[in-house]
């Protein structure tokens, strides 16, 4: 049914590794620009399309020779999006334009059974309307996007949590467009190189997805405060939230408090971002506050994340 619908130009709304996507024929122009409609994303920003395998790659991108074999063999299926140019095969509408396609594999058996019954590629952001929290459940796009799709495939929650790390394949070298939910040393180890440049943090024309300035935010302003200087940013009166890697000392001085990892560990942390904005952004608060993250490893794309929700309220 779901694949019958994707043919006809419907949207499907599946689950990746990384977050829900909200999904249509790649190759139908129409379907694609529903896409954007749901969403109210704007124009100019790309899709990803997701196919079934490396081989399936090659039907809409230029592969390269270098570079782009080591990282499919290691990466893929899984959270890691290439950027290279497009064939004829892709609508422009896809990719705003430009003359490149942002591609990956992904690993979630439901997106994968999706794909090939569908037998082309989809293309599919976040489901989720343009610039808020991305979904990592099925309940997360009832009261948002439902009513506006033709199914919903549930697949549980996503195990990573984070969008795909995008990198571009088009320059002299690889470069990072957006971190996500694999890191830039494990790219560079298997790339046998030093550590990967990271794009500029926001761009008015993005080359990839996630590259805006104001992104995956909460509707409650969010403010990235330190902990030591936690005590100037409560008010009496004020309903505050508190978002946090481990449990804080006073957590009582909080209306609410989500810690991402008792442990500390950023793999559990990423997997649980979205889900603990979400819960935050329900409760009706005045402020969110979010600790820092450590900014390394899997920790550089959440304080991404978190410096893009930050940046819609400053």
């Amino acid at each position: 049914m779901a694949a019958e619908i994707i043919r006809r130009g419907g949207l499907v709304v599946f689950p990746t590794e990384t977050v829900y996507g909200l999904g249509a024929d790649a190759c139908n122009p129409i379907a694609v620009a529903r896409i954007f409609e749901v969403k109210r994303r704007p124009a100019i920003d790309p899709l990803i399309i997701h196919v079934a395998d490396a081989e399936s790659a090659r039907t809409y991108g230029e592969i390269p020779d270098k570079w782009a074999p080591a990282l499919m063999r290691k990466f893929w299926p899984g959270p890691l999006t290439l950027v290279v140019r497009k064939r004829s095969t892709v609508p422009s509408i896809v990719t705003a334009g430009l003359d490149t396609v942002a591609i990956r594999v992904p690993a979630h058996p439901v997106a994968q059974s999706l794909i090939r019954a569908s037998g082309t590629a989809i293309a599919a952001p976040s489901a989720n309307p343009f610039g808020y929290v991305s979904p990592t459940m099925a309940e997360h796009i009832h009261g948002e996007l439902f009513d506006q799709i033709d199914l919903l495939l549930d697949g549980g929650a996503c195990g990573v949590g984070l969008e795909s790390t995008i990198v571009s394949l088009i320059g002299p070298s690889p470069l990072i467009l957006r971190a996500g939910g694999i890191t830039g040393e494990e790219i560079a180890q298997v790339l046998e190189t030093g550590s990967l440049p990271i794009s500029a943090k926001s761009h008015a024309l993005p080359q990839a997805p996630g590259q805006l300035a104001r992104h995956y935010a909460t509707r409650t302003p969010l403010e990235i405060v330190p902990d030591d200087d936690r005590g100037a940013f409560l008010c009496a009166g004020d309903k505050v939230g508190l978002l946090t890697l481990k449990s804080p000392s006073r957590p009582e001085r909080f209306a609410s408090v989500e810690v991402l990892s008792e442990t500390g560990n950023l793999r559990e942390a990423a997997a649980n971002l979205f889900a603990a904005l979400r819960r935050l952004d329900a409760l009706g608060l005045d402020r969110i506050i979010a600790s820092p993250i450590p900014e390394k490893g899997l920790g550089i794309a959440i304080m991404d994340r978190l410096h893009r929700c930050a940046a819609r309220h400053a």
